[in-house]
């Protein structure tokens, strides 16, 4: 889903992707607005699906039908891997590759009235894989929000088989230590109560960094050096890579928020060992049930691929069967998308009429889970950040409806009486911060 952000009064950035994404167009909104961009929309794409990459291409032809003198400028994951097609595009005035579009000097040159860059090309994309440098880029804050996101790590050094993220992110590289303490100090007085960790793999954090140090070391350090941050909430994980003190952390730290989403992609061994990953069914399995022992009240998403290549009815049960194995309430599910240049786009497919079936029947699983996981809060008084548009989230990423007056980031308790449409209700019992 595409997101839209306000950068100036007469420039939009649209978002479409990862919590990544949404944080760098932050970034790029300060960079644009310091260089005085005005009357252009900045579309920051995904690339992780051919749909992903398709609604991109729509969203390009539709604004420019609806703002035609605005200049469209495309970067992202899309702009990185695909940047000739997109700059083939009559709409297009511009592309910038995913370690350009957080370069000051180009949105200063892409500030000149000339509709192209100085030397008359219209594509400003390197070889991602020659990126060395670090995640962190400074933001200030994300206006009212609730939530920001802190920008760890970029990259990935794994090669799984249905994924182009790699070529589009490069290799794994971390924000140093000092510097994720400083961001994250800079956004908790902003105003924002809950910061969330993001990055392409950010468990594979510290490994570039010197004496290697990993994931739980950097939640331990924000955690103990940041008291005022209420809430942290990590993005995607790869349950291969969590060490024990991260482990700790997760299942023994109130304030890390008891909600984790598992870069799972299917619940068969088999399909496990084609997409190359590191896990099987029972590494997952094990560790919902070795943190829930510890904190019972964690809610666990996952991410699952349905109709990879070669997968076998009984291999997708596996999937729909891990469902409730390992606990999973929020589903993110994607049908396989063969992407051009990546291993499995060469293996046997299944027909796309049986990927979609099989998708929409896992959707349908995570449809369940997360209304049984919505039932069994019935009854239960629980915090809440208030978030605009009447909403307040609890820690384990339920919405809950609220109507009563507070400022955004404030802290609520709240008891729920019911749901409707996947969204908690009920009634505040007070501020509790």
């Amino acid at each position: 889903m595409a997101q839209i952000a306000a950068m100036a009064e007469t420039t939009d950035i649209i978002t479409f992707g990862c919590r990544l994404n949404a944080a760098e167009s932050e970034t790029m909104r300060g960079l644009a607005a310091g260089a005085g961009i005005a009357d252009a929309v900045v579309i920051n794409t995904c690339a992780v699906t051919n749909e992903a990459v398709r609604s991109a291409r729509q969203r390009i032809r539709r604004t420019k039908r609806e703002r035609p003198d605005a200049r469209i400028i495309v970067t992202g994951c899309a702009a990185q891997t695909e940047p000739d097609a997109f700059a083939s595009m009559p709409e297009v005035a511009a592309v910038l590759g995913n370690q350009e579009k957080l370069d000051a000097a180009q949105w200063t040159e892409l500030a000149r009235d000339a509709p192209v860059f100085e030397d008359g090309d219209i594509i400003r994309v390197n070889d991602i894989m020659s990126a060395r440098d670090t995640a962190g880029h400074m933001i200030d804050g994300y206006g009212d929000r609730a939530r920001a996101f802190l920008q760890i790590q970029n990259g990935c050094d794994h090669r799984c088989t249905f994924c182009i993220i790699p070529y589009g992110r490069g290799n794994s590289r971390s924000a140093p230590i000092v510097q994720v303490i400083e961001q994250a100090k800079k956004l908790v007085d902003a105003g924002h109560r809950e910061l969330v960790l993001t990055g392409v793999d950010i468990t594979s954090w510290g490994a570039d960094l010197e004496a290697s140090p990993r994931l739980g070391a950097l939640v331990a350090a924000i955690l103990d050096q940041v008291p005022d941050l209420y809430r942290l909430r990590l993005s995607s994980i790869d349950g291969a890579e969590i060490d024990d003190e991260l482990f700790e952390r997760m299942a023994g730290d109130e304030r890390v928020a008891p909600h984790l989403h598992l870069s799972l992609q299917s619940g068969d061994n088999m399909i496990l060992k084609r997409m190359k990953r590191r896990h099987s069914r029972e590494d997952a399995i094990s560790l919902c049930d070795r943190i829930r022992a510890r904190r019972p009240a964690v809610a666990f998403g996952a991410d699952i691929i349905a109709g990879f290549p070669t997968e076998t009815e009984e291999m997708f049960q596996n999937s729909l069967d891990i469902v409730d194995e390992a606990g999973l309430s929020w589903l993110h599910v994607f049908p396989f998308s063969p992407r051009q240049g990546t291993p499995a786009a060469r293996m046997p497919q299944l027909p796309r009429s049986e990927v979609k079936a099989r998708a929409a029947r896992l959707r349908a699983k995570g449809e369940a889970a997360e209304t049984a996981l919505l039932e069994s809060l019935i009854g239960r008084t629980e915090d809440a950040i208030l978030e605009s548009g009447g909403r307040a989230r609890l820690g384990n990423f339920a919405v809950f409806r609220i109507a009563a007056p507070g400022r955004v980031g404030d802290v609520v308790s709240v008891r729920i009486t019911g749901h409707s449409d996947g969204v908690l209700t009920g009634a505040p019992v007070g501020a509790t911060a």
